[in-house]
Parts: C-alpha cells; sequence; structure tokens
C-alpha cells in the first residue's frame, strides 16, 4: 500500500518515482477535488513530503527535493529541478532546464526563463506595499531572463527585469532592472563586469558563464 496521495484528475507520465507522504493534486481553496486538472510528465522524481497543487502543468524530467509545496495553476517546463524546501506560489511560469535550488521562495506571478539557476535562500517579492488596501491590483513579480543565475542569499524587489545571462552575485538586494550578460553585486546591487569577463580562478576553462554566446 502506498503512503502518499494522488488526488482525482491528476496525469502522472511513466516512470515516476513518488516519495513518502507526498500529496499530489491538492485542491486549492473554493475548488472541488478533481476541479482542476493536474499534468506531471515522464521521468518525475518527486520525493517526500512533497506537496503540489491541482491545476499545474509539468514537463518531463521534474525533479523535487524533500517537503517542496508548489501551489496551483503554475506551468513548469521540462528538466525542470527544484530543491529541499522550497517554495513556489501560484501562476508561475517556469522554463525548460530552470533549476531552483534549497530553501528559495518564488511568489505569484513570477516568470522564470529557460535555463536559469536559482541559489540557495534566495528570495524573491511581488509586493512593493504589503499594507497597502490596494496591493493585490499591483503585484507582480520579477522576470527572470534565460540562463541568468541569481545567487545563494540574493533578494529581488517586485517587478523587475532580470537580463538574459545576467549574474546577481550572492547576498545581494536587487532593486532595478539589470541589463544582460552582467553582473551585478552589493545592497543594493550594481553592475561591477560583464559576465564575458569573468575568468576562472583555477584556470580550468577561459569563461565559466556561457562560453560562445553572445549575451547582448
Amino acid at each position: 500500500m502506498s503512503n502518499y496521495k494522488i488526488y482525482p484528475n491528476v496525469k502522472i507520465g511513466e516512470n515516476a518515482e513518488i516519495g513518502e507522504f507526498c500529496i499530489i493534486g491538492v485542491p486549492p481553496r473554493g475548488a472541488a477535488e478533481g476541479e482542476y486538472e493536474t499534468i506531471i510528465g515522464d521521468n518525475a522524481v518527486i520525493r517526500s513530503h512533497t506537496v503540489i497543487y491541482a491545476g499545474n502543468k509539468i514537463g518531463h524530467g521534474f525533479q523535487t527535493g524533500h517537503g517542496v509545496s508548489i501551489r496551483e495553476h503554475n506551468t513548469i517546463g521540462s528538466d525542470v529541478s527544484i530543491g529541499t524546501h522550497s517554495i513556489i506560489e501560484h501562476h508561475i511560469e517556469i522554463g525548460d532546464s530552470v533549476r531552483i535550488h534549497s530553501n528559495v521562495f518564488i511568489p505569484e506571478f513570477t516568470t522564470l526563463g529557460k535555463g536559469c539557476w536559482i541559489g540557495p535562500n534566495a528570495v524573491f517579492t511581488n509586493a512593493l506595499h504589503p499594507l497597502c488596501p490596494k496591493v493585490k491590483e499591483c503585484i507582480k513579480g520579477a522576470t527572470v531572463k534565460e540562463n541568468a543565475i541569481i545567487g545563494a542569499n540574493v533578494t529581488v524587489l517586485p517587478d523587475l527585469i532580470i537580463g538574459r545571462g545576467s549574474f546577481i552575485g550572492a547576498g545581494s538586494l536587487l532593486t532595478k532592472d539589470t541589463k544582460a550578460g552582467c553582473v551585478y553585486a552589493g545592497s543594493p546591487a550594481k553592475e561591477i563586469m560583464q559576465t564575458k569577463d569573468i575568468t576562472c580562478r583555477y584556470d580550468l576553462i577561459d569563461n565559466p558563464y556561457f562560453p560562445g554566446e553572445n549575451n547582448e
């Protein structure tokens, strides 16, 4: 007998591994069981204590760490990994091959582009003035473009655009949009160089990030 729960109207592809005490297809508040279809592609690895709400559309090769929470109505591409104890709120778009590390918070209306990398303990926000009576009318998450890197412990303010292939250094506070292919660091984060100028301290490769790509 399995010790996980799958609600009605959940479709999981072939070769899935589902850990102990997972719950898949939880109806959001006000919805009936099975009201929203939940789809997870082939070769999923869903580790113990993960909770996935109804209405998610998830591609092939999906993986979670332990204790991941994924709210309703998200679109998640193929080969996406979400680390232990990370929280994915609702109405989020996540592109193919995105890596989200452990203890990350992604709020609603955030977009994560293909191939971007979110370091551990990164926090995204979506409300400029949380106690304002009009707050729900202007909630906007960040848009992270393809192949951008968000370092560990970065905080990202609402409604920002993080440029393609840009790099946000660990511990930074991001308060403004970033340009493609540039490195930002500090609190508040400021542009300090271009990713094409980063070198490997161990001389293993000329450029560790996006070698041979044009990030403009």
